[in-house]
């Protein structure tokens, strides 16, 4: 049995992972903000991340940040180093963050750079985006009555436990660098996904294609955020779907 700290233990990706450590007889520590006896901003550092880290054999960093990945980041080694342990740090990033000029893309390429310079051991799992947030980002499309869907635009969604077992799987393993990609099983144009939810959620709304301006709209349209040559996921969308609107209350409608 191994000790394993999992940073953002309690979000969308977090969760599976820790229960698919447990499960396989690791003892798990959590880092989230709302999380005793760990409960800390990770961005701030501070005495709870020094007594997280010390003794941890693997580090999984599942925090996901939209405004200070790298400040995390950097606490999260720093706090390593302090302790004096050398874990095993295992960081969870996104397929294209070195080809998509996005803000938030490009914060978790920089974090990947921080990795791979951190003096630790490391591994890196690039993945596709992750069903639950197509889903959400469908959700909020669908608020209006006329849907307005990005022309030319296709995704390739990911079961989130699966991207959960293949990093429980890394973390109990040595540091392999930067593995290979794991994408969803299918890829679809954003049409496709949006007539599948609104099928499965039973709503009606007219749907609109059209073009956006700008190089992240046009490397998208191109697929520099998808990985047709990783595509190992099993569960698909409409999987995913009918799972979820079977129960509404994880659906959250």
């Amino acid at each position: 049995m191994t000790t394993i700290l999992v940073t953002g233990g309690t979000g969308t990706l977090g969760r599976p992972v820790c229960d698919r450590l447990r499960a396989d007889g690791h003892e798990v520590r959590v880092l989230s903000r709302h999380s005793p006896p760990y409960a800390v901003d990770l961005r701030r550092g501070g005495p709870l991340v020094d007594r997280a880290v010390r003794g941890a054999d693997a580090i999984v960093h599942c925090t996901n940040i939209l405004r200070g990945d790298e400040a995390a980041a950097r606490q999260l080694i720093e706090a390593a180093h302090r302790t004096g342990g050398r874990p095993h740090l295992v960081y969870i990033s996104i397929v294209g963050v070195d080809r998509v000029p996005l803000g938030y893309y490009r914060a978790k390429y920089a974090v990947e750079r921080m990795v791979r310079q951190s003096g630790l051991g490391w591994t890196i799992l690039r993945t596709t985006r992750f069903h639950d947030l197509v889903l959400r980002l469908l959700e909020a499309l669908a608020r209006p009555p006329v849907m307005m869907l990005p022309k030319a635009l296709r995704d390739q969604p990911l079961e989130v436990t699966e991207a959960a077992a293949r990093l429980a799987e890394l973390a109990a393993g040595g540091p392999a660098g930067r593995v290979a990609d794991m994408g969803g099983p299918e890829i679809l144009g954003f049409t496709d996904l949006a007539v599948a939810y609104l099928e499965a959620a039973g709503r009606t709304r007219r749907l609109v294609e059209t073009p956006l301006p700008g190089r992240v709209y046009r490397d998208l349209r191109l697929g520099a955020h998808l990985a047709p040559e990783s595509a190992v996921g099993r569960v698909t969308f409409a999987e995913f779907l009918a799972r979820r609107f079977a129960n509404p209350t994880a659906a959250g409608s």
